[in-house]
């Protein structure tokens, strides 16, 4: 552990990205992103739910993507239990991405269950990014207050304006969230085996998304890493075993 400490540490003097980069992207995404609690408050309030609960399940669930899966089931005339499945294991993916980042942030752990709370696809995309675990944090705090205050306030603003916006896919705000994490994870694909890794998910996950409760579609394109890690490394061992010369058989005296 202290090695690892000491690793990641050790990279700050290498790449150092300024506070105010750090800060001017993150503020980007939290912007950016936090629009779409309008689509979330209007989607929410057409499916039946007061304004009232629709803050709530902002405040204490806070992960859009799970919340559209709720709100979007119960619109379709879904059984509450089912919608509720549905939300559920579409969030799993964040308890992973807690994993990868309880390591890079290593934050004291008073602070960690509140931090936990923020852990979701745009904080993670924009700590991932950053050079140093210094900048990771600053990263992962300034996106995760701003992208909270911001989409509990469209959230509110939504669901009490509901009827005044109108068609939210006509304003595009449901598109908000997706198309910025696209922006984000688009830059770090700079291998073969990353970019097959995320063409393989996103044919797995668009493809399944007809015929698989809601949510399940994107934790089977989970799979697409392990199937092309395991296809590239039979690929290498069959490249290497014939690389190698044969035994040298020995002359017959």
């Amino acid at each position: 552990m202290t090695e690892q400490t000491a690793l990641a540490d050790s990279r700050a003097g290498h790449g150092e990205k300024p506070d105010g980069a750090v800060v001017r992207d993150a503020l980007g995404v939290g912007v950016a992103v936090g629009l779409s609690g309008f689509a979330f408050g209007v989607t929410s309030a057409g499916s039946g739910l007061t304004p009232v609960q629709t803050c709530v399940l902002s405040l204490l669930v806070f992960t859009g993507a799970s919340q559209f899966a709720l709100v979007g089931a119960l619109a379709a005339g879904g059984n509450p239990l089912t919608a509720a499945a549905g939300a559920f294991f579409l969030g799993v993916r964040n308890a992973f991405y807690g994993l990868r980042l309880s390591q890079l942030l290593a934050l004291p752990r008073a602070v960690r269950p509140f931090a936990a709370h923020w852990v979701i696809d745009e904080t993670t995309a924009v700590a991932l990014a950053q050079p140093t675990r210094r900048s990771a944090r600053l990263g992962f705090t300034v996106t995760g207050l701003s992208l909270y205050l911001l989409w509990n306030l469209t959230t509110l603003l939504g669901a009490l304006g509901a009827e005044a916006i109108g068609d939210t896919g006509a304003w595009g705000l449901d598109a908000a969230g997706p198309a910025v994490f696209l922006a984000l994870l688009a830059p770090m694909l700079r291998s073969a085996t990353e970019r097959a890794v995320a063409g393989l998910a996103v044919l797995l996950g668009l493809g399944l998304l007809s015929v698989l409760p809601g949510g399940v579609p994107v934790l089977v394109a989970a799979l697409a890493a392990p199937a092309v890690l395991y296809v590239t490394g039979r690929r290498r061992g069959g490249a290497r075993d014939l690389a190698e010369p044969g035994p040298v058989e020995k002359e017959d005296r």
